[in-house]
C-alpha cells in the first residue's frame, strides 16, 4: 500500500517524502540538494556542493549586450498543495522594475510535485514577464541534475545510443586533449582504459525533440536508473526538428526547454521593452527505478520507456478535481491572444454556450483558421487553446477534452463579488426621480437609468466607501461603480477601503486578483494599509475608454490584474486594502469591478 506524502518545512530546507523517494530542496532557492532512493542516501553528486546538484539556469542578455549566465534561485517559498496523496511546492522570484542594477527581467516560479506511490517526481517552471520589464533576449534555459560520479557511468538515450561514459576527470588536460571544437576531447589517458583513443563531446548525444522523450543514466552498486521523461514537447522551443542536449560526461542529465544549439541567435526569444509574457515549462518527470540483479540492468531502460508511454498517455497533467465548465462561452475567433477576441473586429467570430456537462458544438463556421477562446462564469481569466483550429468546407472536428486552469497561487483569504464579467452582483441605487425612465423602474436592468454615478455621493456625502470582510454584503454595501465623489459642483478622487483581519501572516507573496467589468478614463491605484509610496502595490493611469458608466451599462471590456503583495506589508490583526480612483474633475470616469480575491502564499491562509 502506498504511503502518504510527507512535507517538512525547515529553516533552510524543504523535505518531500513518499516512502519511495525523498527530496531535499534548498529553501527558498528551490535547488534540489538531495534525492534519496533505492538504498542510496543521495543520488546527486556530493562533490558539487548543495547549490550545484539539481538546479535551473538561464542564458540571457540585454539587447546588444554581453551574454549572461545565472542560476535561477527563488526568494519566496510557498506550498501550493499538501495532502496525503500529493505535495506541490513553489520557489518564486518576483521581478521588481524599480530595483536598481542589471537584473534578469523575469519573474519565475520553480515547482516540484511528489505523489503517493510514485517512483519519481515532477518538475516545472512558470516564467512570466509582468508589465514594466525591460527588454532582454532569452537564449537558453534548462534544469540540470549532476549525479554521483562514483556510481553513474552508463547512459542511455535510445535503444542504439547507450554506452559507458568517461569520468569527469577525463576532461582534464592530463587525460585528454582539446580539439578544434572546444567541447570535443580526445581521450588519451582515461581512467577507463577501454575508452582510450575515443572522442567525447556533449553534442554527440543530442536528440531531435520529435525523437526524444526519455534519457538518463544507470548506476552500479546499487543498480539504479535516473531518467528525465518529457510527456510532451510543446513547451520546448524550435518545434519537432530542434536538436537538444540530453546527457553528457559529468555525469549530467539535462531537461532542456529553450536553447540556441544548432540554430543560433535566430531562435533566441527577443522581448521588447514592456512586453508581457507567460509560459509554463514542463512538467517533466524524473523517474527512478532499480533492480538487484546486474544481469537485469538493461531492463531499467526498457522500464523507463514504458514509463514514458504512460506519462504521455496522462498528458496533459491536470488536477484530480475537474468540474464541467457549465454555461461557459466558447468561440472561434481570429484573435490569437487570451481575451483579445473582445477587440477583434476584422474577421468573423462564432460563439456558443456549453451545456451542463461542459459540451458544445459550433455549427456553420466559415472556412478559415481560428483560435479557440472561452471563459467560464464563476472563474477568473480567459481560456485560449494552444492549437489553432482549421475549418474547411464540410469538415467536422472533434476537439476532445479541453482543460481550463484559472490563475491561482494559493488559498483564498477573502473574495468580493462573483466573477461573471459584470458588476451585477453589487449595489445599484434607485434613480434620482428627476431623471427617471419608467421603462426601468421595476426592471432587472435598473442600471440603465440616467445619472446613477452621482448617487455615490448621495450615499457617501462625507467620506468614501468602507467594506468590511465578513460583515458587509456586496449586494447592499458595495456601490456598483467606483467613481469620483462630488463636492459642490466639483469631482474629487475617491478611495475605497477593504478591511479584513488576519489571525496570522504567512511569509511570502500574497496575490490580489482584481478583475474589472469596465473601466473609463481611470487612474487606479492600490495600497496596503497606508496610502503612501511605500505601501503602493499597483498603479495604472488613464485606463479604459469603455464609457459604460455614462452609457448606462453594467460591463464593458473585461480586464484581469494580478497584483503581488509582500507579506511584509501585512500585519497580524486588522488590515486594509485601499482602492483609489485617483483621477479628479471627471464626473464620468470610473471602475466597474467584476471580482476581487486575495490569495495567501501558503496553505495557512491566516484568516
Amino acid at each position: 500500500m502506498a504511503k502518504n506524502v510527507k512535507l517538512v518545512v525547515q529553516n533552510s530546507y524543504v523535505l518531500l517524502d513518499n516512502g519511495l523517494v525523498k527530496l531535499t530542496i534548498l529553501k527558498p532557492q528551490g535547488i534540489v540538494a538531495g534525492i534519496k532512493y533505492g538504498g542510496l542516501e543521495n543520488l546527486l553528486d556530493l562533490k558539487s556542493g548543495e547549490t550545484g546538484r539539481g538546479y535551473w539556469d538561464i542564458n540571457w542578455s540585454l539587447p546588444g549586450g554581453h551574454p549572461r549566465y545565472q542560476q535561477l534561485t527563488g526568494t519566496v517559498f510557498g506550498t501550493i498543495h499538501s495532502s496525503n496523496d500529493k505535495v506541490e511546492v513553489s520557489f518564486k522570484s518576483i521581478y521588481n522594475a524599480s530595483t536598481s542594477g542589471i537584473r534578469l527581467p523575469l519573474t519565475f516560479d520553480l515547482r516540484y510535485i511528489l505523489k503517493s506511490g510514485d517512483s519519481g517526481f515532477y518538475c516545472y517552471g512558470i516564467y512570466e514577464r509582468p508589465p514594466g520589464c525591460r527588454a532582454f533576449d532569452l537564449a537558453q534555459t534548462r534544469m540540470v541534475f549532476k549525479l554521483q560520479r562514483e556510481r553513474f557511468h552508463y547512459m542511455a538515450i535510445t535503444d542504439e545510443k547507450q554506452r559507458i561514459m568517461p569520468m569527469p576527470e577525463d576532461m582534464d588536460d592530463k587525460r585528454s586533449k582539446q580539439l578544434i571544437v572546444p567541447e570535443s576531447r580526445l581521450l588519451t589517458n582515461p581512467i577507463n582504459p577501454d575508452l582510450k583513443g575515443e572522442v567525447d563531446d556533449k553534442y554527440q548525444y543530442s536528440m531531435d525533440n520529435k525523437d526524444a522523450g526519455v534519457h538518463g543514466w544507470i548506476s552500479s552498486g546499487p543498480i539504479i536508473g535516473f531518467w528525465v521523461i518529457f510527456p510532451s514537447q510543446e513547451f520546448r522551443n524550435g518545434g519537432p526538428t530542434k536538436q537538444n542536449l540530453t546527457v553528457h560526461t559529468g555525469p549530467n542529465c539535462l531537461a532542456m526547454f529553450h536553447g540556441t544549439h544548432y540554430i543560433g541567435d535566430d531562435i533566441s526569444a527577443h522581448f521588447e521593452e514592456g512586453e508581457t509574457w507567460r509560459k509554463v515549462l514542463g512538467p517533466f518527470f524524473v523517474y527512478l527505478n532499480s533492480t538487484p540483479s546486474v544481469s537485469k540492468a538493461y531492463n531499467l531502460w526498457s522500464d523507463a520507456k514504458k514509463q514514458r508511454l504512460f506519462e504521455e498517455s496522462e498528458w496533459p497533467y491536470v488536477s484530480d478535481s475537474l468540474i464541467p465548465a457549465q454555461k461557459a462561452c466558447v468561440g472561434l475567433s481570429a484573435a490569437r491572444t487570451e481575451g483579445s477576441w473582445q477587440t477583434e473586429s476584422k474577421d468573423y467570430q462564432f460563439w456558443v454556450p456549453t451545456d451542463s456537462n461542459g459540451k458544445f458544438t459550433i455549427k456553420n463556421v466559415i472556412p478559415g483558421i481560428y483560435a479557440l477562446h472561452g471563459w467560464v462564469p464563476g472563474f477568473i481569466g480567459d481560456y485560449l487553446d494552444q492549437k489553432l483550429v482549421t475549418i474547411t468546407a464540410g469538415s467536422e472536428i472533434q476537439l476532445g477534452n479541453l482543460i481550463y486552469a484559472p490563475d491561482r497561487d494559493g488559498p483564498t483569504v477573502w473574495e468580493i463579488g462573483y466573477p461573471d464579467r459584470t458588476a451585477l452582483g453589487y449595489y445599484v441605487p434607485d434613480v434620482n426621480p428627476t431623471y427617471v425612465n419608467k421603462l426601468f423602474l421595476h426592471s432587472t436592468e435598473k442600471y440603465r437609468q440616467y445619472g446613477l454615478w452621482d448617487r455615490y455621493t448621495d450615499m457617501h456625502p462625507e467620506s468614501d466607501q468602507t467594506f468590511t470582510i465578513g460583515i458587509n454584503d456586496p449586494k447592499k454595501d458595495w456601490f456598483f461603480a467606483h467613481v469620483d465623489r462630488r463636492v459642490g459642483d466639483k469631482y474629487y478622487p475617491s478611495t475605497w477601503r477593504i478591511k479584513f483581519n488576519l489571525k496570522s501572516v504567512a511569509s511570502g507573496i500574497y496575490k490580489l486578483r482584481l478583475a474589472t467589468a469596465s473601466v473609463n478614463r481611470s487612474d487606479l491605484e492600490v495600497y496596503v494599509n497606508h496610502r503612501d509610496n511605500n505601501h503602493q502595490v499597483f498603479e495604472v493611469q488613464m485606463l479604459g475608454m469603455d464609457n459604460a458608466v455614462c452609457r448606462h451599462g453594467i460591463h464593458g471590456l473585461y480586464r484581469l490584474f494580478n497584483i503581488d503583495i509582500s507579506s511584509e506589508l501585512l500585519t497580524m490583526g486588522d488590515n486594509s486594502i485601499l482602492l483609489t480612483q485617483a483621477r479628479e474633475g471627471d464626473a464620468l470616469c470610473g471602475v466597474l469591478y467584476d471580482y476581487l480575491r486575495l490569495e495567501a502564499p501558503v496553505n495557512n491562509s491566516g484568516i
